[in-house]
């Protein structure tokens, strides 16, 4: 009998960013998967995760190589960096997790999934900046909620604001987490699992490995890889921002900003909708 398969699908959030191990990052995921089974039971666990991926590359490439893993368990954490580009379309999105989720299911695997904050609350964006990627946020969330109960997925509210708010929680770019914060969101994941008996061994410990890093080997990252990180999604996402921006302040003047929230959430029933339909048109011959 071969051991537990575990694979972990998404973007920098589950490959463990936040949470160096020597020179690589080892994150939620890799603590979650030594606590799935007994010491003696090991666990596969293959991290498929890359930094900066959005929902067409988890469908497009993630996704082929897991399944032909054939994984016990599979967790797909995604969605953020889509909300960080101008192409965002939460009909695409929608779409796309349909069939991941969908392609996972069918082939008998446990799905997890979690719904997660919004970056501009995280980076304290001005509000006219910090509206619009809030919005795009919670209609991602609202898909991810609605398609991980229409296929049973283990999902884990992870956008709630008691442990946002816990700066001892999260690394130096305050978008992802840092060492404690990536063993909290393995301590949840292994719960939810635990309750339906699929982990079996020790939940992962709450207390940190390392020490915190100082504030100076924080700046020092910022002032590298995390300058790097941020010029790259600015160099994408600025212009439009500005223009959401600008948006936001017309509507704001008028006393109008409610039309741009109901218009987010008309669209994600219009693609939760279009799935729907989707799923009822007969095959073709």
């Amino acid at each position: 009998m071969r051991p537990l398969r575990f694979v972990a699908l998404g973007d920098s959030l589950t490959e463990g960013v936040g949470d160096p191990v020597g020179e690589v990052w080892r994150g939620w995921a890799a603590l979650l998967a030594q606590g799935l089974a007994p010491a003696d039971a090991p666990v596969e666990f293959i991290n498929l995760a890359v930094s900066g991926a959005q929902t067409r590359d988890v469908l497009e490439r993630q996704t082929p190589e897991a399944m032909a893993l054939g994984p016990d368990v599979v967790s797909v954490v995604i969605g953020v960096n889509d909300t960080l580009r101008y192409t965002f379309d939460i009909h695409s999105v929608a779409a796309r997790l349909d069939k991941v989720y969908a392609a996972f299911r069918a082939q008998g695997a446990v799905v997890m999934t979690a719904c997660l904050p919004d970056p501009g609350y995280m980076l304290g964006l001005p509000g006219a900046l910090a509206r619009p990627l809030a919005r795009r946020q919670r209609a991602v969330n609202a898909v991810v909620h609605a398609l991980s109960e229409r296929y049973g997925a283990l999902h884990l509210h992870a956008a709630e604001e008691d442990w946002l708010k816990d700066r001892a929680m999260w690394s130096a770019d305050k978008l992802h987490p840092g060492e404690q914060g990536h063993r909290a969101l393995a301590l949840r994941f292994h719960a939810l699992l635990a309750e339906q008996g699929i982990a079996t061994g020790v939940q992962p410990s709450a207390e940190p490995e390392f020490p915190v890093p100082t504030r100076s080997a924080s700046l020092w990252w910022l002032a590298t890889a995390g300058t790097g990180w941020v010029a790259r999604r600015c160099t994408d996402l600025l212009p439009q921002l500005l223009t959401l921006a600008a948006a936001e302040v017309r509507h704001k003047a008028r006393g109008t900003s409610a039309r741009l929230d109901l218009s987010a959430s008309h669209a994600v029933s219009a693609a939760l909708a279009a799935l729907s339909v989707s799923e009822q048109q007969p095959d073709a011959v």
